[in-house]
C-alpha cells in the first residue's frame, strides 16, 4: 500500500484524471462508511434480538416457577432464599440453645430391638363429646356364668365398669304424609242447600306442590355450596341409603330454594353496600355452551363488621359493567386488586379505590429468580409493613392510624425512592420491571390504608372467598345457565355468610325454608345469618338447650 508521501507525490497532472481519482475515493470511503453503518445495525440487531431471548428466557423461568409453585410448592408466597435462610438460622439457634450432654459423645451400645411407639392412655380430646345423645348397652353375666368357679354359689352384682364409643348413624329418608280432614255442613247438605266444605290448612311449603321437604332441600344446598360436593356424587350418596334422587332434580331444587331466598340475599346485598370498606375479587365460572364453555365470572364482595355478609355476584363475563352495576350506590372505599375494569367503576364517583399490598408482594415473589436482590430488599420492606399490621390487631382506629403513620408511612417512602431507581435500572420488559410497574401505578391505591385505619393492607377476606369458588368449580366444572350462575351467587353467599358467623348452614336453611314462606316482608331482617344466629342462641338459652356446635 502507497504511503502518504507517495500518493502526493504521484498525483496526476490532468485535472480530469484527478477528479476521476477523488471521485473513486469518495466512492470507496461511502462503501466504507455503508459497510460500517450495516455492521453496527447488524450489531444493534443482534444486540437487541440477544435482549429479547433474555428476556424471554427470564419470562419463561417465572412462568416454570410459577407452575413448579401451583402444582408442589407451598402456598405460601415466600421467597427462596429467604426461606432457606430462614430455616438454616433456626436451626442454628436451636442447636446453640441446645445443652451438651457427655453421656451422648460416647460410643452407645446398639440396642437389641427397635423401639415402639406406645398408644397415649386416656380419651383423644374430642370437642362437644358430651353434648352428643347417648344410648346406654348393658352387658351381664348370663345364668350359666354366674355360679362361683370354687363353690358354686351364685355371684352377686358388685358394680360396674364403663366405657364409651362414638358411632356414626348415616343419614336416611323418611316419608311425610298430610292427609288435609274435609269437614262440610250435614245440615245444609240435607236442605240441599252449600254445605260448607271447608279443608284443613296445612304449613306452607317452601316450594309451592314440592316433593322435597325442608331438611332435604337444606342438606342438598349444604353439601353443594358449603361442602362443595356435586351433585353427580350427592346421586350417589342418596343411592346407597334406598332412594335415588337425579342430579337434573336437585339442580332444579335448588334453582327454586334460590327463589324463595332472593329477596334475602338482595338484603343482604343492600347492607353490604353500606359497608365503609366492601372488599371484591372475582374468579373464572365457566358455563356450559355450544362448543366449549364460556368464560363466565363470580365476583365477591364482602362487608365490613357492621355489615357483616359476603355476597357473590354472578355476571357473563368480566367487564366493569358487572361490578358497576352491583356498586351503583356506593360511594365509601372499595378494596380490590389491580383489575383495570375497577378504574371505570370508581371514575366519576365518590368511591375511593385502596390496593392490596399481598398482590404487590406477590409479584416481587414470582419474578425472585430474575432479580433476587431486588426482590429481597422489597419483599422485606413489604414485609416490615405487615409487622406493623401485626400490632395495629387488637387496638382502636385511632391507635391503628397513629401506629401506621408513625412507622409504616417512613417504610413507604423507603420502598418509593426504591421504586424509582429499579426503575431506572432494569430494561422496561424486564419480569421484575412490571413488579416494580405494578407497585408504583398502584401507589395512590396501595397507600390509603395510612390515612383510613378501617381500611385493611390487604384484600385475603376476599381472595379466601374465591378460593371456596375455585374448590367448587374444580369439583362441578360448570355451571348450565346463566339462571345456574344466579342459583350459585345466591345459594353461595348464604352459605359463605354462615360460614363467616360460625354458624351450622344446614339448620339454618332447614328453618329458613320452614318459615321463609310466610314470613311479613317488612322484618326480614330478622332472617340476616347474624341476626338469626343471636335469635336462636338466645331461644336455646332461655329454654336450658345447650348452644349448637360450631361448624
Amino acid at each position: 500500500m502507497p504511503t502518504n508521501e507517495n500518493f502526493l507525490t504521484n498525483l496526476p497532472d490532468d485535472k480530469e484524471a484527478l477528479k476521476a481519482m477523488l471521485h473513486s475515493l469518495w466512492q470507496e470511503r461511502e462503501r466504507q462508511e455503508k459497510r460500517a453503518e450495516e455492521y453496527l445495525s447488524k450489531a444493534e440487531e443482534q444486540r437487541h434480538r440477544a435482549d429479547e431471548l433474555y428476556l424471554e428466557k427470564l419470562r419463561l423461568q417465572m412462568e416454570l416457577e410459577r407452575y413448579k409453585k401451583a402444582t408442589y410448592g407451598p402456598r405460601a408466597d415466600r421467597l427462596s432464599m429467604n426461606q432457606l435462610a430462614q430455616m438454616l438460622l433456626e436451626f442454628a439457634e436451636t442447636l446453640e440453645q441446645k445443652p451438651i450432654n457427655l453421656e451422648d459423645l460416647r460410643q452407645a451400645e446398639p440396642e437389641p430391638e427397635l423401639r415402639r411407639v406406645k398408644r397415649r392412655k386416656g380419651r383423644r380430646a374430642l370437642a362437644n363429646f358430651e353434648n352428643l345423645p347417648a344410648q346406654t348397652h348393658v352387658y351381664e353375666l348370663s345364668a350359666e356364668e354366674r355360679p362361683c368357679p370354687s363353690c358354686g354359689v351364685e355371684r352377686q352384682e358388685i358394680g360396674s365398669e364403663k366405657s364409651w364409643q362414638i358411632e356414626y348413624i348415616p343419614g336416611h329418608f323418611e316419608r311425610l304424609e298430610h292427609v288435609r280432614k274435609k269437614y262440610a255442613c250435614a245440615s245444609c247438605e240435607r236442605k240441599g242447600e252449600n254445605p260448607q266444605i271447608e279443608v284443613a290448612a296445612k304449613a306452607e311449603t317452601a316450594i309451592e306442590k314440592g316433593f322435597a321437604g325442608p331438611g332435604l332441600l337444606a342438606f342438598i344446598v349444604t353439601s353443594k355450596f358449603a361442602d362443595y360436593l356435586p351433585l353427580y356424587r350427592l346421586e350417589d350418596i342418596f343411592e346407597r341409603q334406598g332412594f335415588e334422587i337425579s342430579r337434573a332434580t336437585q339442580s332444579v331444587w335448588c334453582g327454586d330454594v334460590a327463589d324463595v331466598v332472593e329477596p334475602l340475599y338482595q338484603r343482604m346485598a343492600e347492607r353490604v353496600r353500606k359497608s365503609h370498606v366492601v372488599a371484591t375479587d372475582d374468579t373464572v365460572q365457566p358455563m356450559l355452551s355450544p362448543g366449549q364453555t364460556q368464560s363466565a365470572r363470580m365476583w365477591v364482595y364482602v362487608g365490613d363488621e357492621s355489615n357483616p355478609y359476603n355476597v357473590f355476584d354472578f355476571t357473563l363475563n368480566r367487564s366493569r359493567e358487572g361490578p358497576k352495576e352491583f356498586l351503583k350506590d356506593y360511594t365509601q372505599v372499595l378494596l380490590a386488586d389491580g383489575y383495570g375494569g375497577y378504574n371505570g367503576v370508581v371514575v366519576g364517583n365518590a368511591i375511593t379505590r385502596a390496593g392490596c399490598w399481598s398482590h404487590a408482594r406477590r409479584k416481587f415473589v414470582e419474578a425472585e429468580k430474575t432479580a433476587p436482590e431486588i426482590a429481597r430488599e422489597a419483599v422485606a420492606l413489604i414485609d416490615a409493613l405487615f409487622a406493623v399490621e401485626r400490632q395495629t390487631k387488637d387496638v382502636s382506629f385511632a391507635e391503628r392510624l397513629e401506629l401506621r403513620q408513625k412507622q409504616s408511612v417512613p417504610l413507604l417512602v423507603e420502598l418509593h425512592r426504591k421504586l424509582l431507581i429499579w426503575k431506572e435500572q432494569l430494561i422496561p420488559k424486564h419480569p421484575m420491571a412490571d413488579a416494580v410497574n405494578y407497585t408504583l401505578g398502584q401507589w395512590e391505591a396501595l397507600t390509603v390504608f395510612t390515612t383510613d385505619a378501617a381500611v385493611p393492607i390487604d384484600n385475603n377476606v376476599s381472595e379466601r372467598e374465591m378460593k371456596r369458588v375455585v374448590l367448587n368449580r374444580k369439583n362441578s366444572l360448570f355451571v348450565g345457565n346463566p339462571r345456574g350462575g344466579r342459583t350459585a351467587a345466591i345459594l353461595a353467599s348464604l352459605t359463605s355468610s354462615c360460614r363467616r358467623h360460625d354458624m351450622d348452614p344446614h339448620l339454618y336453611f332447614m328453618q329458613l325454608l320452614v318459615n321463609l314462606p310466610t314470613w311479613p316482608a317488612r322484618d326480614l331482617d330478622a332472617w340476616l345469618p347474624d341476626r338469626w344466629k343471636q335469635a336462636h342462641y338466645a331461644r336455646c338459652a332461655a329454654l336450658g338447650i345447650p348452644v349448637p356446635p360450631t361448624p
